[in-house]
């Protein structure tokens, strides 16, 4: 759909009266200088991520791994034995402020994701203290029907071919086909109708096309 910043801040207003925080950014780069505030501003014990290419581009992960006044958790460290990163993940699942993004925000405030081993989703739906989620104008949707929609459209295929090896029956067709494949990414559904306890999660929406 066509966003502006009505319909923007019409979504953060949404989000806000179901218990989320929520912050519109112009762009990537504003949205970055406000994370890093609010990280300063709650001073985390830890902190944890799941993969978002929105995060990526604010410069968020970037600072993250070149900082050293609150210890990171780096879930996709490059050279990593993947079963080390399989334990970070579950380390990640009771860190302090959890940072990830989204697959569609819906304009009556409810959040949408599909995730593969639920290493994204679970930090999100329960343990960290605060959850900052990073959403681009892209992910906006009309509804409930429309998020999946999207999500099996357009996120998921995306996703599975941006991952090198993935041969996913939807690399291929450019739509979900509810496969079987042992590579599937489709396997766990999370849609957050409110925010308890109130202002745990805060989402930033960000006025550009970023992410799948």
């Amino acid at each position: 759909m066509d966003t502006n910043n009505t319909t923007m801040e019409s979504c953060a207003l949404r989000l806000r009266r179901n218990g989320f925080g929520a912050t519109v950014a112009a762009n990537a780069r504003e949205a970055g200088a406000y994370i890093r505030a609010r990280i300063t501003e709650l001073a985390p014990q830890s902190i944890s991520l799941g993969d978002s290419m929105t995060l990526y581009a604010t410069g968020t992960v970037e600072w993250l791994r070149t900082q050293h006044s609150y210890p990171f958790i780096d879930t996709f460290e490059q050279g990593v034995p993947f079963r080390e990163l399989i334990e970070r993940r579950r380390q990640a699942l009771s860190c302090d402020l959890f940072l990830t993004g989204a697959n569609a925000v819906t304009l009556t405030g409810e959040l949408h994701w599909l995730d593969m081993i639920g290493n994204r989703i679970a930090p999100i739906a329960f343990g960290p203290r605060h959850v900052l989620l990073t959403v681009g104008r892209n992910k906006i949707v009309e509804d409930g029907d429309a998020a999946f929609k999207r999500i099996r459209e357009t996120a998921a295929p995306r996703n599975a071919a941006r991952h090198e090896g993935f041969d996913t029956p939807c690399v291929k067709t450019g739509r979900c086909m509810d496969c079987a494949s042992p590579r599937r990414i489709c396997n766990e559904r999370l849609i957050l109708h409110k925010c308890h306890p109130k202002g745990r999660i805060t989402v930033v929406l960000i006025d550009e096309d970023l992410g799948l």
